[in-house]
């Protein structure tokens, strides 16, 4: 048995944070530039890992681009963001363009009314860099997590690596392993599954492909009729990744050969624009994911419990109709690393650190609930009758009160 890579003082906690997406990243990042140690356990091998995987993250200025700007990364956040990307398209199967919707200063250095988009790869990359290389230990899966006396837990990895922290942050996701600690809920499944479907950049850019590349755009594209939904998106590396999304059981899947999933699809998909039905035949056949949308009860909480808690898809997994869960998880991590780090530097007794993350979860609380139940309301427009042109209301609507 080993404690984390820091020794504990009466006013040093033990730290300890599982999982190295958004949210874990943004706490080790923020107790880092606040001197305090902490250390971050990843189940990936490296960060070469799933280095192919993730869309893009559109930042808002009072979230995600908050956590980085208060930790002194705005420079590298502005390096990599892309303000082009910003542009959204919604359609119908036609695949013809009804809503187009573009930064409207894209040269502006005033990023306050802007949502640039980062993709989730760089992003990770320049949280990395900016964090002691040693505080990251790659390669460490949790297989279980035990209370110990005053607060204390110990986690054991599955590479036979045992750790003894007086903090655990829970930034695990979905399918956390440290939520049972705290709640008995389960993500929920709401009948929508698909398949996440992408062009390699060098496919993506043949002129065979151009009528692909006009159809989607800078950004990112939505296309929703009959209970089904296209979405698309362009990284920065040139690739296009998409999501091909119906109502369905959760046990829906595909058939593990390439070429035959790619036929269920365009089956699927038959009445639908030649272009979109043709992004399939050209698809990623090392890039075919059944992806169903899960998401946790609106309103998630639970009472707080000494030396743990969890952040970002862990305390309030949602699905992606509402744009909020990066900035979300990256919120609570900047929020709960300040909670932290203020604790530790004014020496706080261990239950006095234990009110301050409870005070603070409460109010992690009630902003996951409201952006919860802003998703569950769009999905069913993009699903429900009449679309695409209810959900084109609601974005018009959005961009009418100055969002998006």
């Amino acid at each position: 048995m080993f404690t984390a890579s820091h020794s504990a003082t009466p006013t040093q906690p033990r730290i300890a944070i599982v999982g190295g997406g958004p949210a874990g990243l943004v706490v080790l990042l923020t107790l880092h530039k606040r001197g305090i140690p902490a250390t971050l356990y990843e189940r990936e091998a490296s960060s070469e890992s799933r280095a192919h995987l993730g869309g893009m993250l559109d930042l808002e200025w009072e979230s995600g681009q908050l956590a980085l700007r208060e930790n002194g990364m705005e420079d590298s956040f502005r390096k990599y963001a892309r303000r082009d990307a910003q542009e959204f398209r919604v359609g119908g199967k036609d695949g013809v363009v009804l809503l187009h919707h573009d930064d409207a200063n894209p040269d502006s250095d005033d990023l306050r009314h802007a949502r640039p988009e980062i993709d989730r790869y760089v992003l990770r990359e320049i949280m990395l860099n900016a964090v002691p290389k040693d505080s990251v230990k790659w390669g460490h899966a949790l297989a279980a997590i035990r209370p110990l006396d005053n607060g204390e837990h110990e986690l054991t990895f599955t590479n036979g690596s045992i750790v003894v922290a007086d903090m655990v942050v829970g930034a695990d996701g979905g399918n956390s392993r440290i939520r049972p600690l705290l709640s008995a809920d389960a993500p929920l499944y709401h009948g929508i599954t698909g398949a996440e479907v992408s062009l390699a950049p060098s496919v993506a850019g043949l002129s065979d492909n151009r009528e692909i590349s006009d159809g989607v755009g800078k950004g990112t594209c939505f296309l929703a009729e009959d209970e089904k939904l296209v979405v698309f998106q362009r990284n920065g590396t040139g690739r296009i990744r998409s999501y091909f999304l119906h109502r369905n059981a959760i046990d829906w899947s595909l058939p593990r050969d390439a070429k035959e999933a790619k036929k269920v699809l365009v089956g699927m998909f038959a009445d639908w624009a030649p272009w979109i039905r043709r992004f399939i035949e050209q698809g990623d056949e090392d890039a075919i994911y059944v992806r169903p949308l899960l998401d946790l009860v609106v309103g998630h909480r639970w009472e707080h419990k000494a030396g743990v808690t969890i952040i970002g898809d862990a305390a309030h997994l949602m699905s992606p109709f509402a744009g909020a869960g990066a900035n979300l998880a990256m919120q609570d991590g900047f929020e709960l690393g300040v909670v932290l780090a203020d604790a530790v530097s004014k020496g706080l007794a261990r239950e006095e650190r234990e009110a301050a993350v409870a005070a603070w979860e409460e109010e992690m609380f009630v902003r996951s609930e409201k952006y919860a139940a802003i998703t569950l309301r769009n999905l069913e427009l993009f699903f429900g009758l009449g679309t695409p042109h209810t959900a084109i209301k609601a974005f018009q609507d959005e961009i009418a009160q100055g969002g998006m």
